[in-house]
């Protein structure tokens, strides 16, 4: 906040939409110091970037943080719930503390109700990265018989908030999957697809997020263990690599006996269907690069260059 401009409330977002004494009375709220809050353990999305951060990081220096978060007390400290962002940006913004709304009787599920619909309150679904949407859909799909007390989080998040819920929250009796994809526009069989992301280790969501790597072979790696899946990811690393679908199913026709020699092994046989192109280099190339060396070093070179190339389209 700027050393000449009038103090303000943190809590005058809350204020206005509950009333001041209504908050103190049902929520806890205290000031924290930021760095004693950790990441939610099961935090499912990714931190703002860019302009947006940028802009959040200024609003904070000018204002402060007006809306607390909501963190959860647990045994050795502090959860956030709601405030990811809010967290990072007031820590660039050089904050050492930040309001928070503390909770501290909640289940598992309930407090990753939090963290799913305050996220939807932020950004529209269809705005999500694939691996986020999973994890949303997972909270609807496996936590609906909740929907008492989801509703009731639901309810203080929007007064908190003064934001209006996305995606058509109102309907809270989803039993299957087609019921879970209508309320997003998706079809059973999409809402099926997503929901194996989450069995992804965090690397390979990375990389169906980013588009290198594909949601049909994502699906066959997602049925193997955590294990076997950190073996592959490793193997494609070192490798440079992208699987086919001939090597992911044979890799999964091998799951639970699989080994990081099995598993490279697997990735250097040749799929059948697939034709092997020819590369030629161009003699322009021949005449300004290798006139003057041995035979016997040009694979090597080409060989080191590509790999380089490679390796930092990779990072």
């Amino acid at each position: 906040m700027k050393a000449n401009a009038p103090k303000r409330k943190v809590f005058d977002a809350v204020d206005v939409l509950m009333g001041e004494e209504e908050v103190r009375n049902n929520n806890d709220i205290r000031e924290l110091v930021i760095d004693s809050i950790k990441p939610f353990h099961n935090h499912p999305f990714r931190l703002y970037e860019g302009e947006r951060l940028e802009d959040m990081v200024e609003s904070i220096k000018e204002h402060g943080v007006l809306n607390p978060v909501i963190v959860w007390k647990t045994e050795d400290g502090y959860e956030m719930l709601s405030g990811h962002n809010r967290q990072n940006a007031a820590r660039l913004a050089g904050l050492k503390k930040i309001p928070a709304i503390v909770k501290a009787e909640l289940t598992e599920e309930e407090a990753y109700v939090y963290v799913i619909e305050t996220n939807l309150m932020q950004r529209s679904f269809t705005d999500m990265e694939i691996s986020e949407k999973a994890a949303v859909l997972q909270e609807r799909y496996d936590k609906v018989f909740y929907h008492r007390k989801r509703e009731a989080i639901l309810k203080e998040l929007k007064a908190l908030e003064g934001k209006e819920l996305k995606g058509g929250h109102g309907d809270h009796h989803l039993k299957n999957r087609d019921a879970v994809g209508a309320e997003y526009g998706l079809s059973g069989s999409s809402v099926a697809r997503l929901l194996r992301v989450n069995h992804l280790i965090e690397p390979l969501k990375d990389k169906v997020d980013k588009g290198s790597l594909g949601m049909k072979i994502a699906i066959q790696l997602s049925y193997l263990t955590k294990k076997e899946q950190e073996m592959i990811y490793d193997a494609m690393r070192e490798m440079h690599v992208k699987l086919s679908q001939h090597q992911v199913i044979k890799l999964r026709e091998h799951a639970g006996e699989l080994t990081p020699g099995r598993v490279r092994q697997y990735i250097k046989m040749a799929d059948p269907n697939k034709k092997v192109p020819v590369v030629k280099v161009p003699a322009r190339l021949i005449q300004q690069y290798f006139s003057k060396i041995e035979p016997d070093r040009v694979d090597q070179i080409l060989e080191e260059a590509i790999r380089e190339y490679f390796e930092k389209r990779e990072v």
